[in-house]
């Protein structure tokens, strides 16, 4: 067992480097307005490092995005293909598969920002963890043993930042903040996700697998994070805390400028997009990096006129303007044309 951790923190070493790094660099900053003991200065390292990681993952997020989009746009070819080889297993998958190549689709996308934050959390969990026994990890705090103790004894409210909600001894000043912590964590989390359900997913995806998962996931996931807290150094509860305030952040963005595409967020969506005068269709597949023409432009003759207040553009057609025909004058007749 002790060959298996020795070879897990070996990989994990250039990770445990950059926690280590960006924690002293911040720390750094923000010695001299808190003071290099505070125990706020950690708390605010720890925060920066959050936001530091979670910009850096903002391009694999867009990706993301783009690929659920494109996950919807190929529902219909999806649903056409099982009709046609439903039968037949070992075909269906390759066929789903080329269609998923032809079309830049990538299941999977929606996975990765969760999956490589996790050596993140883990990396932070060993930090804090050794940190509070003394014992340095990460090249930064190895070369810099004091800041280890600092680390290891800073407080905030009374409680340390290295300490847990569990074993309770008894009641005090480290349950107390870690239960505020855990319940602002599980909070933001749930919000997060009733949001994302309520206005950002289509009818259809409600009543199919899709919803019956996200619907257990509403539940499940604050749950599972309300039991690991309470084992999780206060640290890294300040970590999730601001990293699900993010989320949230992100998510509200995410649903003005783009929503998925048959949900009541789109519908808001699209009424903005033609108050602007812009094609919703148009907008929408451009965003989601398909290859689209675009929109011809009004016909000759053709007003667009928008009332204020309303929701979409009233088009009024007004003819074109006649051509104008030159009047032929009358010629004077002479006195002998008028005898013949």
């Amino acid at each position: 067992m002790d060959a298996i951790f020795g070879f897990f923190d070996t990989l994990m070493t250039p990770i445990y480097a950059a926690i280590s790094g960006v924690l002293v660099a911040f720390h750094t900053l923000w010695s001299p307005v808190l003071g290099s003991e505070g125990g706020w200065t950690w708390v605010l390292s720890i925060m920066c490092l959050t936001v530091v990681i979670r910009t850096l993952l903002i391009p694999l997020f867009v990706k993301q995005i783009r690929s659920s989009r494109n996950m919807m746009h190929v529902q219909p070819k999806l649903k056409a293909l099982q009709e046609k080889y439903g039968h037949d297993r070992e075909r269906l998958g390759q066929e789903t598969m080329k269609l998923y190549r032809e079309e830049g689709v990538n299941p999977m996308a929606s996975c990765f920002p969760l999956l490589l934050q996790m050596p993140i959390l883990i990396g932070l969990y060993r930090v804090l963890s050794e940190a509070a026994f003394g014992r340095p990890l990460g090249y930064f705090l190895e070369n810099n043993l004091s800041l280890v103790d600092s680390l290891a004894n800073a407080e905030i409210f009374g409680a340390r930042i290295s300490d847990r909600f569990w074993p309770i001894e008894s009641w005090g000043p480290v349950q107390t903040v870690a239960l505020v912590l855990i319940l602002a964590m599980t909070a933001l989390l749930f919000f997060t996700q009733r949001e994302m359900m309520q206005k950002n997913m289509s009818a259809e995806a409600m009543t199919g697998p899709m919803g019956q998962t996200q619907k257990m996931m509403l539940y499940g996931m604050p749950v599972m994070f309300a039991f690991f807290g309470v084992s999780i150094p206060i640290g890294v509860l300040v970590y999730w805390t601001t990293s699900n305030a993010w989320t949230m952040g992100q998510q509200f963005l995410l649903m003005r400028n783009n929503p998925t595409p048959g949900s009541p967020a789109y519908a808001d969506w699209e009424d903005r997009m033609r108050a602007q005068g812009k094609d919703p269709e148009y907008e929408s597949a451009k965003r989601s990096g398909r290859k689209v023409e675009k929109p011809a432009p009004k016909h000759a003759g053709t007003a667009t006129k928008v009332k204020r207040g309303a929701a979409e553009p009233e088009v009024v057609e007004e003819p074109a303007e006649a051509p104008r025909v030159q009047r032929q004058q009358p010629r004077r007749q002479t006195r002998s044309n008028r005898r013949r």
